[in-house]
């Protein structure tokens, strides 16, 4: 069976099949921090990274809700391996948006089918403000960074990344571009120690005098201030993102009720069981609204839409967070533990709090929204 073939049962079946095969070697991964390299050679050899390109371009077509499920399966094996896959995925999804509404991304996306290209998305350091040099030469462009938070780049490909050019009509200006990991200017620094998510190889990379052709630069923004860029960026990839963390809750609850059995006769455990189920189901509605409002990419690319998902993922990330304490609760000292696993869990969740945007900005744009302000002020 090939990736454009696969019906929608078949995406999970593999998901669950490919989480089985991943779950044994997540511990030692977190625990030396290697990076799952082994994991994408398998992910590679199923095709799951041209998984959401389109199938008339020779794509697996998956669609933008069966590719968060998919995460959602294998963040419950290993979280690190879906949350560096959801890195890709979600650079692909907003690809694939391009694509439906008539830009000229078909290259790229015909290069993902046959090449297996791997994203890497330096998102964090790249957000409003962006970072690094964009100096202008002949043709193009000179740039020099240091991107962190580079998930998946020990296997990546491109690197779509960006930098600032100080424009001398419209200032300081961020432009996005593609670069080749395999550019003699590009290097990857082995700085990923972290608390949890140890394993997703997201470290930094350094960008020194790369050429970027003017043909290449796909953006030009004003620095510091919201984009409709934004507004797609956000609609795609959160709902992504933040299925890992929920998969991760969900085997921890699985696992606390696997070993509630033991304390099944203390009342206490039916009332921590009772938390811990409501703030999962919590978490699950809050995938479950990102996901509706996506539409499988039919969604209105506007400030509202993008509140509406930071909105939920703000409360999928407390929710996810409190379901895995509850289950260490349930479980007890024990869980203490690295053999368990909860304590890997618990490490792990915590990232959902770190993606952008960080609960109090989250607030802060809704906040103004709800004022009838601009979402995000000038920087």
């Amino acid at each position: 069976m090939t990736a454009a073939t696969r019906s929608p049962s078949d995406w999970l079946a593999l998901a669950h099949d490919l989480g089985n095969e991943f779950a044994p070697r997540a511990a030692a991964h977190d625990a030396d921090d290697s990076f799952v390299a082994e994991n994408y050679d398998i992910l590679k050899k199923h095709h799951i990274f041209s998984a959401l390109a389109p199938q008339a371009l020779g794509g697996g077509g998956a669609s933008h809700a069966q590719m968060c499920e998919f995460l959602r399966v294998i963040g419950q094996s290993c979280g690190s391996t879906a949350l560096a896959l959801s890195m890709h995925m979600h650079v692909l999804a907003a690809t694939v948006w391009w694509w439906h509404h008539g830009h000229p991304v078909e290259a790229l996306l015909k290069r993902i089918v046959q090449e297996q290209t791997v994203l890497v998305s330096s998102g964090v350091s790249d957000w409003l403000d962006s970072s690094g040099t964009a100096e202008k030469v002949d043709g193009g462009y000179r740039i020099t960074a240091r991107k962190g938070f580079a998930s998946g780049c020990p296997k990546g490909d491109l690197l779509m990344a960006s930098a600032v050019y100080d424009d001398p009509q419209d200032g300081p200006t961020v432009l996005h571009f593609p670069i080749a990991f395999a550019d003699e200017g590009v290097t990857i620094k082995d700085t990923w120690r972290t608390l949890g998510m140890r394993s997703t190889g997201s470290n930094d990379v350094m960008i020194e005098g790369v050429f970027v052709p003017e043909s290449a630069v796909a953006l030009r923004r004003p620095q510091g201030l919201w984009h409709p860029f934004f507004n797609v960026v956000t609609t795609v990839a959160f709902p992504l993102i933040m299925a890992v963390y929920v998969g991760v809750a969900e085997a921890a609850q699985a696992l606390a009720l696997e070993r509630a059995h033991r304390t099944q006769d203390d009342p206490q455990t039916a009332y921590l069981i009772g938390e811990m189920t409501n703030a999962l189901v919590t978490a699950q509605m809050a995938l479950q609204g990102m996901i509706a409002i996506t539409d499988n990419y039919g969604f209105e690319p506007v400030d509202a839409t993008a509140n509406a998902i930071f909105i939920r993922k703000t409360i999928l990330a407390r929710a996810a967070i409190t379901t895995v304490e509850k289950a260490m609760e349930v479980v007890g000292g024990s869980s203490f533990y690295r053999n368990v696993g909860l304590e890997r869990l618990f490490r792990d969740v915590q990232g959902g709090l770190y993606h952008p945007l960080h609960e109090k900005r989250q607030h802060l744009f809704t906040g103004r929204m709800a004022l009838g302000l601009e979402p995000v002020g000038s920087s």
